[in-house]
């Protein structure tokens, strides 16, 4: 395997490190909801990893074999299907982040930050 192999492995990664910090900075909960994560990525992805799958099928395209990983999966790249998931998985996740900054959520390290109030049972 040589480094252009990975490239599409790399994208995949590169998205995934831009967004997973985001659950962190902005308190997201969306990974410790996985049944509806499943569920959003699977309608998200589910039809597209279809049409993938029969275009391949039928020969509408193909995949360079210089440029994918060789295991296959029903004569898919194995990064082709990780792409149906990571990139509706970015989506919920940079869909939530905006919510969460259009809520006044910030960053614990952003300027002018307020600590939020304490709670009842907290100033007690």
């Amino acid at each position: 395997m040589n480094w252009l192999q990975w490239s599409y492995v790399a994208m995949l990664a590169f998205c995934l490190v831009g967004t997973l910090p985001l659950t962190h900075l902005f308190g997201l909960d969306v990974l410790r909801r996985p049944a509806r994560l499943a569920a959003t990525v699977l309608l998200a992805g589910g039809p597209f990893l279809l049409w993938d799958l029969w275009a391949t099928h039928v020969g509408q395209w193909s995949f360079d074999a210089a440029q994918t990983l060789p295991p296959r999966v029903l004569g898919l790249p194995l990064e082709e299907i990780a792409f149906f998931v990571v990139i509706p998985l970015v989506g919920v996740l940079t869909h939530e982040a905006v919510l969460a900054v259009r809520a006044g959520v910030r960053p614990p390290w952003w300027p002018g930050r307020r600590h939020p109030e304490p709670s009842r049972e907290e100033a007690r």
